[in-house]
């Protein structure tokens, strides 16, 4: 097994750091992974990508022209990635950050309302989980367990109390997926 996946967005949507954890529970599922961020110097409301896979075996180069899943948060992103999912891939979306959905048809599309389901949760910050639940749902990387285990690990620990309610967001997102 080996999965190549893109998530792009705008910096403050946490892209950065679902990618981290993904690659963290992969860490904790004793697959073999890369993260590589990528990001304008704006902090907040510029565009960021991070390039993750997961692998069950080693992986030669975190460079990558294709993927075989993308997970995209604004037209932006959707308009330069959309063309280099693989055939048979997966493209996730939120449709809140989207005017033209996508147009491929040889790969599938997953639509994901996550804003209005973290408006639900009354917290805007369980956006990313709800979309790293749709992923894991769709593509089976990594288990829940392995997903809490790295949020311990990347979430500061003034954090941790935030655990539960992230975990209820991945399984929320599981669930619209």
């Amino acid at each position: 097994m080996k999965e190549e996946i893109i998530i792009a967005g705008f910096g403050g949507q946490g892209v950065l750091s679902m990618g981290k954890i993904l690659a963290y529970a992969g860490l904790m599922d004793n697959l073999e992974v890369t993260w590589m961020p990528s990001y304008g110097p704006e902090q907040r409301g510029g565009t960021a990508n991070v390039t993750v896979i997961v692998s069950d075996e080693q992986i030669s180069s975190p460079v990558l022209d294709t993927y075989d899943t993308a997970v995209l948060l604004n037209q932006q992103s959707l308009d330069k990635f959309e063309n280099k999912v693989k055939t048979g891939g997966t493209i996730i979306y939120d449709p809140s950050g989207i005017h033209r959905a996508p147009e491929r048809t040889d790969v599938k599309v997953v639509v994901v309302d996550a804003m209005t389901a973290a408006i639900e949760m009354n917290n805007a910050k369980t956006y990313n989980m709800i979309l790293l639940g749709a992923l894991l749902k769709q593509r089976g990387l990594v288990s829940v367990d392995a997903v809490v285990k790295g949020l311990k690990k990347t979430l500061p620990e003034r954090h941790h109390h935030l655990i539960p309610l992230n975990e209820q967001a991945i399984k929320r997102g599981m669930e619209l997926a």
